[in-house]
């Protein structure tokens, strides 16, 4: 069946085009439009991240290059440099907020495990910074001669994809970011020592949902109740009281402090926590799979387009950053689908030179060999699957 398409409209294939249509009513993406919808839109976005374009005109080159093929791989006849363009600064970025959102959710259902064996779900939380020319991206000031946003990811641990993106501008401090998090009963967060607020943290346990937290070394406390028999390399585990006037009004109720020394490493760690019955061990290792964003964040900046803008309005700008989240989540649907054993950077480097190929999937992936030793023992590879 898929032997006359090409291989980027049969990945597209993957993707609910009744549910973006209905995003695209709701919003009033098509309004007065005749030709270049959202959803050409879309692909011709999706095209340019999947084919490492470095710029519009980069994109519009590549385009034109296949511009009798642009009809068949969904992006219509009349792709050009100022109707993607106009479409990148008027149309509600929300539309592609609300599909990125979507997306992710059909990943985690389909990647749905249960590492840790607890209840509720793993989430990291964090923020990249993407620096931007103040010049020419006015509204992103961050300090007096530089510009930037901040790209605040919650990031599922066990399924490996991201649950929760809040952009904002660099200049907001990443602590003000915990209050946009949909925080889900029983469910644990963890946060780097950056993110010590105890109101926010409050907050947590207040909800019935649990924080693991690397503690700051000028934490003041008094120590109300001991462990004993520890596991090895856990230093101390004790129930502890904030004693701090402002801590100890923000956070009023006991928490768990444990210290734990990482082999590895050679250092000593401080956790805090609210979750006073589960092991020692799996709090340093929740933390410890707390690293799993940063390797999220740096694989999303070397293979999808979020460095460089196609637009340098704040709109075009979340939407080239929402449709990169749309073609990371596809990416995973389709290994998952398809049960790929391959790497994420092998898939997109194949894809990336065969998007107007007429090759099945299938073939495309089990007929092609390509193996770069580099990336394979590249411990930085964030894998999927």
């Amino acid at each position: 069946m898929n032997n006359d398409k090409y291989v980027f409209s049969q990945l597209t294939s993957f993707l609910d085009r009744n549910h973006f249509n209905y995003l695209v009513r709701k919003y009033e993406g098509d309004r007065y439009v005749k030709h270049f919808t959202c959803w050409n839109q879309l692909l011709a976005l999706m095209f340019g991240q999947l084919s490492n374009r470095e710029s519009l005109r980069d994109l519009i080159v590549a385009l034109e290059a296949h511009r009798s093929k642009c009809y068949y791989l969904g992006m219509g006849k009349q792709v050009s440099r100022s109707n993607l363009a106009k479409a990148n600064e008027n149309r509600d970025c929300r539309i592609f907020e609300d599909f990125a959102y979507h997306m992710i959710d059909e990943a985690r259902r389909k990647r749905c495990t249960d590492i840790f064996k607890l209840e509720g779900n793993v989430y990291a939380f964090d923020s990249t910074t993407i620096d931007l020319c103040l010049s020419v991206f006015e509204w992103a000031k961050f300090r007096t001669t530089k510009g930037g946003v901040k790209v605040h990811t919650m990031y599922d641990v066990e399924t490996q994809v991201p649950a929760f993106v809040h952009i904002t501008p660099a200049s907001v401090h990443d602590m003000n970011a915990m209050d946009a998090i949909p925080y889900e009963p029983g469910s644990f967060y963890i946060f780097d020592r950056g993110y010590n607020d105890f109101k926010r943290l409050y907050r947590i346990s207040v909800l019935d949902s649990f924080f693991v937290i690397r503690s700051k070394g000028s934490l003041k406390y008094k120590t109300v109740k001991w462990k004993r028999r520890l596991p090895k390399n856990v230093l101390s585990d004790a129930e502890i009281e904030l004693t701090g006037y402002y801590p100890s009004k923000y956070y009023p109720e006991r928490m768990r402090l444990i210290r734990y020394w990482d082999e590895e490493q050679g250092r000593e760690f401080m956790f805090l926590t609210n979750a006073m019955d589960i092991n020692a061990l799996l709090v340093a290792e929740l933390y410890k799979n707390r690293w799993q964003i940063e390797l999220f964040f740096k694989w999303l900046k070397q293979h999808l387009k979020i460095k460089k803008f196609w637009g340098t309005s704040e709109n075009a700008v979340k939407t080239q950053i929402y449709v990169a989240i749309i073609t990371y989540c596809l990416v995973a649907v389709v290994q998952h689908d398809m049960r790929l054993e391959r790497s994420t950077y092998e898939v997109l480097q194949i894809l990336s030179i065969s998007l107007t190929d007429k090759t099945p999937l299938r073939d495309l992936f089990n007929k092609t060999d390509y193996h770069d030793v580099k990336e394979q023992i590249d411990n930085s590879e964030l894998l999927l699957f």
